[in-house]
C-alpha cells in the first residue's frame, strides 16, 4: 500500500510537471530574481572578478527593506561554521571532515564584494561569513522591482564539497555556488541560511552569463550555449580542435531556473546526443582511457533516460542537459549535474539517472530543501529505483528494496529523525 500510495503522489507531479512555465513555491506569490552576470578568469591563480546586474521583483504582500544574499565560497575557510561544524558533528560528511581546516591562504575560497547599488545608488551592506546583508537605499514595495548591481571578487577553492578547483579525478574547475546569490523570502520570510553544506532554496529567475577564460578550457553549464560558432570545441561551432593561446567569451542563456553552475577543463571532450522529443544531451569527460568505454557507453542509455522519464512522470520541459564530471560524487542542478567519472558502469548510469531525475521534483517543484528534504530525495530516489530497473531488470518486489533497507538500517541503529528534521 505504501508504494501504491507513493506511485500515486508521483503520478499527480506529473501531472503538475506538465504544465508550462511551472514555478511551485508558494500557492498566492513568489519572488522573482533575473541575472545578467559576466566573470574573467584567471585560471592561474584560481580566481575571477565577476560584475552582477540582478532585476529583483518582490512578489509579496511585504515591503522589503533588506536583502540577504549567499556568499558560499566563505564557507571554505578554516574555522568557519562549515569547518567546525564538519569538525565537531557525530556523522561528519567524510568528504569533507577537517580539510577546511588544513587550508592555505591560496587554498581557501572566497567572496569579497566590491561595490552594490540599488537602481545607481550605493547601498549599506555587511558581510557576515556566508551571508551578505544589505539595507535598501530604497525599500521594496509589493509588486515592485528594483536593479541590484555589483562587482566581487573570489578565490575558488580547493575542491571538497560540490564546488571548487582541482577535484580528486583532475578536473580543473567544478563551478557550483559561484556568485552571490539572492537569499529565498517567502511566506516564512528571508531564507539566509548559513552554509554548512546542506541543502540549497532558490529563487526563480533568467541567467544570462558570461565566462571569460584561457581558450585552451572547454566549459559546460546549466543552459544554452548563445555563441557556439565563437567558442567551437565542438559545440556546432566552426573551429576545430583547440584554440590557440589568449580568452574566449562563453555565453551561456537559462530561463525558468534557480540556479547556474558551470565546470571547466582542459581534458574534457564534448559528445552529443538528442532525444526523441529533441532535448539536445551533452556529455563532458576527461579524454582519459580509464573511462573512455563508461562514459561513450552512458550516452544512448541516458538519451533512453530522458525518454523513459518523460513517458512516466511528465515531458522535460528544458532544450538541453549537461552530464558534466566534476565535482566530489554527484549533485544536481538545472539542465546540468556534476559527477565523478570513475566509476563501474553500473555506478555511473545510476548516479545519472539519480541527478538527471531531479530535474522532475527540485528542478521544477523547487521545494525548500533545507525544511523539506525529504521530498526532493524521496521522491527523485523512489523514481530512480523505478528506472533502474529498466536498465536492470528486477521482480518486482525487489525495485524498491534497497530503500527499505535502508530505512531498516535507521530504525535498528535508533537514528530515526522525523521527516520535519532540518536539513542542517
Amino acid at each position: 500500500m505504501r508504494i501504491v500510495s507513493v506511485y500515486s503522489v508521483c503520478a499527480l507531479l506529473s501531472l503538475i510537471f506538465t504544465v508550462p512555465s511551472l514555478k511551485a513555491q508558494s500557492v498566492d506569490w513568489q519572488q522573482n530574481a533575473n541575472y545578467r552576470m559576466t566573470i574573467d578568469v584567471d585560471a592561474d591563480s584560481h580566481s575571477y572578478e565577476g560584475e552582477q546586474r540582478l532585476q529583483y521583483t518582490n512578489g509579496s504582500p511585504d515591503t522589503l527593506y533588506r536583502v540577504f544574499y549567499h556568499l558560499y565560497f566563505n564557507a571554505f575557510q578554516p574555522n568557519s561554521m562549515m569547518d567546525m561544524r564538519s569538525r565537531t558533528i557525530l556523522d561528519p560528511d567524510k568528504r569533507v571532515g577537517d580539510r577546511i581546516s588544513k587550508l592555505g591562504p591560496d587554498e581557501i575560497g572566497f567572496i569579497k564584494v566590491k561595490s552594490l547599488n540599488q537602481d545607481g545608488v550605493d547601498v549599506t551592506y555587511e558581510t557576515v561569513e556566508t551571508i551578505l546583508e544589505v539595507e535598501l537605499a530604497e525599500p521594496l514595495t509589493p509588486g515592485m522591482s528594483t536593479v541590484l548591481t555589483m562587482e566581487w571578487d573570489a578565490q575558488i577553492p580547493l575542491q571538497i564539497r560540490r564546488s571548487g578547483r582541482d577535484n580528486a579525478e583532475g578536473v580543473d574547475f567544478s563551478m557550483a555556488q559561484w556568485y552571490p546569490k539572492i537569499c529565498e523570502y517567502d511566506a516564512k520570510g528571508w531564507h539566509a541560511n548559513p552554509y554548512v553544506g546542506r541543502e540549497f532554496y532558490g529563487v526563480w529567475g533568467d541567467f544570462d552569463v558570461t565566462i571569460i577564460m584561457d581558450k585552451e578550457y572547454l566549459i559546460g553549464a546549466t543552459g544554452m550555449l548563445m555563441n557556439p560558432q565563437e567558442v567551437g570545441h565542438g559545440y556546432g561551432g566552426y573551429k576545430k580542435g583547440r584554440p590557440e593561446k589568449g580568452k574566449l567569451t562563453w555565453r551561456f542563456n537559462a530561463m525558468f531556473v534557480h540556479d547556474f553552475v558551470w565546470a571547466a577543463d582542459k581534458d574534457y571532450i564534448l559528445d552529443t546526443r538528442e532525444t526523441m522529443q529533441g532535448v539536445k544531451l551533452y556529455f563532458l569527460y576527461q579524454d582519459d582511457d580509464e573511462i573512455r568505454e563508461n562514459w561513450k557507453k552512458l550516452q544512448p542509455d541516458a538519451e533512453r533516460l530522458f525518454e523513459l522519464a518523460s513517458e512516466r512522470y511528465g515531458q522535460y520541459h528544458y532544450p538541453v542537459y549537461s552530464i558534466i564530471q566534476g565535482g566530489d560524487g554527484g549533485m544536481e542542478y538545472p539542465m546540468a549535474t556534476l559527477i565523478t567519472g570513475n566509476r563501474s558502469y553500473g555506478s555511473l548510469l545510476g548516479v545519472t539517472v539519480h541527478e538527471v531525475m531531479h530535474s522532475w521534483y527540485q528542478m521544477s517543484l523547487a521545494t525548500n530543501e533545507a525544511l523539506y528534504p525529504w521530498m526532493d530525495e524521496g521522491f527523485t530516489s523512489y523514481t530512480t529505483a523505478e528506472i533502474m530497473a529498466e536498465f536492470f531488470p528486477k521482480k518486482p518486489s525487489e525495485i524498491h528494496a534497497g530503500g527499505y533497507r535502508g530505512y531498516r538500517y535507521i530504525v535498528e541503529r535508533e537514528l530515526e529523525e522525523p521527516l520535519s528534521t532540518h536539513a542542517d
